[in-house]
Order: structure tokens, then sequence, then C-alpha cells
């Protein structure tokens, strides 16, 4: 999803900054945008969003590179599966870590380039789950509640700053994680689904903002 959502707007030539836990994930997409799009600037920091050290380091070296941040797209999660008496504590600490902290801690440490941006906006990636539980999910559910929470009081909070933000809480969505479960790809939806959402949000006139906007298959959640 992170990949599909970089490549809407490096067609559209913005610059881009990408992080991921794993070097080999950057280096990936960073190749395959820089073929695509020879005319960006590409920056690529490996950090673990659930660690508070690797979120602070990362937002100042955004901030040394680029002179503002037009649009902070907190994408970042991890899905555990498990229920609320019975999964390990550690697992509720790490999606907590990076599901609610994480897209916390990040945009606090680039409020200074996003008020320095002519049109800023940040878009936080929820879920379906921040509003239905679903079996299974668990802590998941709770963060996903918390981000979507945690959304709206920064709405609140930046109605005067003129910086817009906006919760896009997609449903099931192709990944990696789906390819053994045996559902047809075509019941859910594709990465560049979401991305493409995200691209219709940022690309509404000044005079209006998408607070909140869901997004499931035509056949509903699974």
């Amino acid at each position: 999803m992170g990949r599909a959502i970089a490549e809407v707007f490096a067609a559209e030539g913005a610059n881009i900054t990408l992080t991921a836990r794993t070097e080999s994930d950057l280096k990936k997409t960073q190749e395959i945008l820089a073929l695509k799009f020879p005319a960006i600037k590409i920056l690529t920091i490996v950090a673990d969003l659930g660690k508070m050290d690797q979120v602070k380091e990362l937002g100042r070296k955004i901030r040394e590179t680029w002179k503002s941040v037009d649009l902070l797209v907190n994408n970042a999660g991890v899905f555990l599966v498990g229920n609320m008496m019975e999964e390990p504590e550690e697992n509720i600490q790490k999606m907590m870590s990076v599901n609610v902290m994480g897209p916390i801690r990040l945009t606090r440490a680039l409020y200074p380039a996003l008020k320095t941006a002519a049109a800023p906006h940040v878009i936080n990636i929820c879920s379906v789950a921040s509003q239905k539980y679903f079996p299974g999910s668990g802590s998941y559910s709770v963060s996903k509640y918390a981000l979507l929470g945690y959304t709206r009081a920064l709405r609140e909070e930046w109605k005067e700053e003129n910086i817009k933000v906006t919760a896009l809480l997609p449903g099931a969505t192709w990944s990696r994680s789906w390819a053994d479960s045996g559902i047809d790809p075509s019941r859910i939806m594709q990465a560049n689904d979401v991305a493409q959402a995200v691209k219709s949000i940022w690309e509404m006139p000044a005079t209006a903002l998408v607070e909140e906007l869901v997004l499931r298959p035509p056949l509903g959640d699974l």
C-alpha cells in the first residue's frame, strides 16, 4: 500500500520520502520509482515506527532534507491476530507503539515542516476496524480506534492552522499476507485503490476537506 501511494505521487512529479523497517524493501521501492520517474528526488530512511528514538531521527532527517512537508501519509502499521484476554502483552504493546504512537510521534516531529508548507495535509491510514470489531482483531482494533480518535482530535486542533487532516479507513486490501488465504484477489481491494483515494483526498480544493473516508470492497467486509 505504501509503495502504491508513493507511486501515484511520484507520477505527479513529487519528491518523496520513504521509510520502512526493512532496508531491502526500501531499496526495491526506490529502484522501481527511480526507474519510472527519474526526474524526482527520493529519500529513503530505515526506521521502526514503534521505537521513539528512530521516529525522532526520522523526523530530523526529513526536516534537514526538505524545506517543508506538503503531505504526510501515516501508513505504517502492524496486525497480529489475537483476542483481548489471550494475546501476549508484547503484541499489545507492539501494535499500540507502531499503529498509534508512531503516527503521533512522527506528526509531532514534522509539525515545523508542515507549518511552512503552502497547503499542508496529514492523512492517517486507519481501518474499517477503527469503527467495527472483527473476530481475532483484538488490540489491533483498539489501536485503530485510537488512531481515528487521534486524527479527529488533530483535525479540531489544527482548524485554524491551515493544516488539513484526514482519516482514511480502508477495508480488506490485497497484500502478501492474503497470498495463502485462498481468497480470490478480485474479492478485495487492491493497494492502488487506496492510493487513488489518497490522491483524490489530496486534490480536493482549498475550500473543502475530506475529514473521513471509508473504503470497502463492493461486496463488503470479509
